[in-house]
């Protein structure tokens, strides 16, 4: 049987084929600049077939998905016959959708009443959800929310301190994001430390363009540093994080920038970009190693501000059994770890340079043997994530049916 996984965006859609029965990916692939000029199309092959790169009728969602499944289906990978489940991810479940669901129009129209928390994302998703419906329609299809990890927050995490209406009546409290990433590294980082999941507290860093921390105390998330919106917390490729609210007042004041012009800049010209004019932590890289001054400022702000959670987190734990490093730059940036990781012997953590350097696509610990907290790179996967999510949710239905 196959499992398939969508993400949809507002002009895209990725995607991946799994073979439910030994987890392994078939194949994966991006359909791009949906509704725009020159739509493209790459699929990667993981065994049996071929990749592909091609230009595409894609007009719209519908047309887009159209031409995935048919590009599956060409190398004989997709029969929707053996097709068992299709899991979506979405952004944002607001406070009531939680765990992953099988879709149907109660669960669009739960979505739709909440897309004003993810203004950027849900739409999108939404989309991508009632298209493959109507392609797929005798198939189940699951939702897989970026927020569900972190619904174990407890209240004082969650809470901000404004008026008790806007929490009531509008929903504002700290959500949290890259929630597959962060249970899906929590469950490989208590297998490399032989413990179970439920015994281990751990801080996970899941540093890509976007970023994020999590304080998973046992399996479950007590903390994270994304709020309401992806926009609070870590300094992000593009993303200010952590920022003084009266900071946007005072734009619109001295420039007369609307409030959805300067929240622009704040999500896609600030962090990394803001400081130095480069996003790619490689450029910034190249750019500190020819001297220039705002690189090695805008790295030091980005560790630094890691190291701020790392502490927070540790106190707030109360014991720290790993730190796991994942996504883009957890996964392949050895300076960022080592500089995040510097003056943090005091919480009994020690990373080993030799073991740091090394380059490897697999899960690995890179602490000296001195160490008393591990320090792990742990190369995450959403797609797998949500994959096994989506299978549980509908295997206790389908197993009832089958009992029927």
């Amino acid at each position: 049987m196959r499992a398939l996984v969508l993400n949809t965006g507002s002009s895209s859609i990725k995607y991946e084929l799994f073979d439910t029965v030994d987890e392994r990916s078939l194949l994966d692939g991006l359909m791009e600049r949906i509704g725009e000029d020159a739509p493209y199309l790459t699929q990667r092959a993981h065994g049996a077939g071929r990749d592909v790169e091609r230009e595409v009728e894609a007009p719209d969602h519908t047309r887009g998905l159209a031409a995935v499944i048919e590009l599956m289906s060409e190398d004989g990978l997709l029969d929707p016959a053996e097709l068992a489940v299709v899991g979506h991810r979405v952004v944002h479940g607001g406070p009531e959708l939680v765990d992953p669901v099988a879709i149907d129009t109660a669960v669009i129209r739960e979505l739709r009443a909440v897309q004003h928390l993810a203004p950027l994302h849900n739409p999108a998703n939404i989309v991508g959800i009632e298209v493959a419906r109507s392609l797929l329609p005798d198939v189940p299809h699951v939702a897989v929310f970026d927020t569900g990890f972190h619904a174990t927050l407890p209240a004082h995490a969650y809470r901000y301190a404004v008026p008790r209406e806007w929490h009531t009546r509008y929903g504002v409290r700290r959500y949290g994001f890259h929630g597959t990433s962060h249970r899906y590294v929590s469950g490989v980082a208590a297998d490399m430390l032989g413990q179970p999941l439920s015994e281990v507290n751990l801080i996970t860093l899941h540093l890509g363009n976007g970023a994020s921390a999590a304080a998973v105390r046992g399996g479950e998330c007590i903390d994270t540093s994304m709020g309401m919106t992806p926009l609070e917390g870590l300094v992000m490729g593009t993303r200010s994080g952590d920022l003084d609210p009266s900071v946007p007042e005072l734009i619109g004041v001295l420039t007369g920038a609307s409030a959805s012009r300067i929240a622009e800049e704040l999500n896609h010209a600030s962090g990394m970009l803001g400081l130095c004019g480069a996003n790619d932590m490689r450029e910034v890289h190249r750019r500190v190693s020819a001297g220039d001054p705002d690189a090695r400022l805008a790295l030091d702000v980005y560790c630094y501000r890691l190291k701020k959670y790392i502490g927070a987190y540790a106190a707030a734990l109360g014991r720290l059994d790993a730190i796991v490093f994942t996504a883009g730059v957890g996964e392949n940036d050895a300076v960022v770890r080592e500089c995040v990781c510097e003056g943090l012997e005091v919480f009994g953590i020690r990373i080993d340079p030799a073991r740091n350097g090394a380059h490897s696509r697999e899960a690995r610990a890179i602490h000296a043997d001195t160490s008393d907290v591990a320090v792990l790179v742990v190369p995450t996967d959403e797609e797998l994530q949500i994959m096994r999510e989506t299978l549980d949710c509908v295997r206790p239905s389908r197993a009832s049916k089958e009992g029927e």
